[in-house]
């Protein structure tokens, strides 16, 4: 246990300047291939959840993966919202693929639908990326929308070892439960606060009633949707029949096991400053 907890301090210290450097030092276009690589990392470890076990198979989809955010870049497409509402409507077949499983497992089972799966998991989140990079005080904002995701594991974690009972999603990761996700859900609220008193000291100016709403409004709707992000790469795992995506990452598994939340958070709270029209006086 201590030598696991070594590990992940020590994994966290390297991985944490290298994030945090990326995402408020670099320009955009240096910032789009710095998310690529991780993307790219993911996808390696969803072929691999997809029951594609061969290195070249999973280089091949690594590779397609890739081809695809260039494409993307090459076309500007990027920057289209319409694609993140297609990442939306996924995450709610998403949630209810976990909140029914094992019902509807033989429409997912195949490898083929597993590494598209993965497709729109993994793109969107790069989406999401790039969109708010172009935002004013981006930085923040993205820093915001990944302490909502780890506030929301923390809180679920702590307040479900002290009062779980009611089963989240048994089938498919049986240690979270609801009140772990109201934990969750009070933590990230708490930062979703602090986000909004630092928010005002950078725009030098109060808040609205409604701007309060819109920001406590896209905060829960992280929040939930994080879990789903998280609920279903559980679900992978479990039907592949492993413990972590990878051992990439001393302590902590794969990378897909650090950014499983991420890829549903990133997409929609794009699309929720994209809808609010995010501006710097908002």
């Amino acid at each position: 246990m201590f030598n696991v907890l070594k590990q992940r301090i020590l994994t966290g210290l390297v991985l944490a300047p290298i994030m945090i450097g990326g995402i408020f030092y670099l320009p955009i276009a240096e910032f789009m291939i710095f998310i690529g690589v991780i993307t790219a990392l993911g996808a390696w470890e969803w072929a691999n959840l997809s029951g594609i076990t061969n290195k070249v198979g999973r280089v091949v989809y690594t590779l397609a993966t890739s081809g695809i955010l260039f494409l993307l870049w090459a076309l500007e497409l990027e920057q289209h919202t319409e694609l993140l509402y297609g990442a939306f409507a996924w995450w709610v077949l998403a949630f209810l693929l976990v909140r029914t499983h094992p019902k509807f497992t033989s429409f997912w089972a195949s490898t083929p639908v597993r590494l598209l799966m993965g497709l729109v998991i993994l793109v969107p989140m790069w989406i999401g990326f790039v969109q708010i990079k172009g935002y004013p005080y981006s930085g923040y904002l993205i820093i915001f929308v990944m302490l909502l995701v780890w506030g929301a594991d923390v809180g679920a974690y702590f307040a479900g070892r002290a009062f779980g009972k009611h089963k989240l999603a048994p089938n498919v990761s049986p240690g979270k439960t609801w009140e772990g996700v109201y934990g969750g859900v009070l933590v990230t609220t708490l930062v979703g606060f602090a986000g909004g008193i630092l928010l005002q000291e950078k725009i030098h100016m109060d808040l609205t009633i409604k701007q309060w709403s819109l920001l406590f409004v896209a905060t829960l709707l992280v929040t939930a949707v994080s879990v789903v992000g998280d609920l279903v790469e559980s679900m992978m795992k479990r039907h592949r029949g492993i413990k972590d995506s990878s051992n990439l990452l001393p302590g902590h598994g794969g990378v897909m096991d650090r950014i499983d939340s991420m890829t549903a958070a990133l997409p929609v709270f794009a699309l929720a400053l994209s809808i609010v029209g995010w501006n710097i006086s908002l």
